[in-house]
């Protein structure tokens, strides 16, 4: 299972989300999105916070207010973090989560440490998680069928813009070739390349 919380400090509102407990923590961190980024309390548990950005977006185009909603849920869903004040909340994309089969069920790592961001939560806002609890809901994804449905979309578009390159190219190679054509025939009849059939120059109406 799964909780969503609509953030409503951008519009139009997104949707935050996480798993109820470590193993659905698993199954996110399994059959994530690309377009995931990953929010935990740094150096102590919490719960797993992800934003599906939109395509074309980029983790540096989070708005700071959305990044506190996210940083507020993931505080406020750690047993240690919710009663701590000054904590930091890191954050990355999801394909830079990093998970071998020695860690323990929810236990994450990165590939690269320097695209892992942090910012700083000092206290619990309960006004903004009175609001997020407002917008809670629970749903049961299948984590795999939807990634699943997500390459096969991925997949599909790029042969399309392959297709659709692949058109222009040849419309292109056309029109150069009609281009050609037309300056090679424009060369041809120009008259200072044309010969004229004439006499010798005797135009006499005289007969012997």
């Amino acid at each position: 299972m799964v909780f969503y919380f609509e953030s409503t400090v951008v519009s139009p509102p997104v949707k935050l989300f996480m798993g109820i407990d470590k193993h659905e923590n698993e199954d996110l961190i399994k059959w994530g999105w690309p377009e995931d980024v990953w929010f935990h309390v740094d150096k102590v548990s919490s719960a797993h916070v992800y934003l599906r950005l939109k395509p074309g977006q980029t983790i540096d185009d989070i708005p700071s207010n959305l990044l506190e909603d996210a940083a507020q849920l993931v505080k406020a869903n750690s047993i240690q973090g919710n009663k701590m004040n000054d904590i930091e909340v890191v954050y990355t994309m999801w394909n830079n989560l990093k998970k071998t089969p020695a860690m323990e069920v929810g236990q994450i790592g990165f590939h690269k440490e320097k695209e892992v961001r942090k910012i700083k939560v000092a206290k619990r806002l309960n006004d903004t998680m009175n609001r997020l609890n407002k917008t809670k809901t629970e749903e049961f994804p299948d984590f795999r069928a939807e990634r699943e449905k997500r390459d096969r979309l991925e997949r599909e578009d790029k042969k399309k813009q392959l297709r659709e390159q692949k058109e222009k190219e040849k419309i292109e190679e056309k029109r150069k070739a009609e281009d050609a054509e037309m300056r090679s025939y424009s060369t041809l009849f120009k008259a200072d390349n044309m010969t004229l059939n004439t006499d010798d120059g005797n135009d006499s109406d005289e007969f012997m």
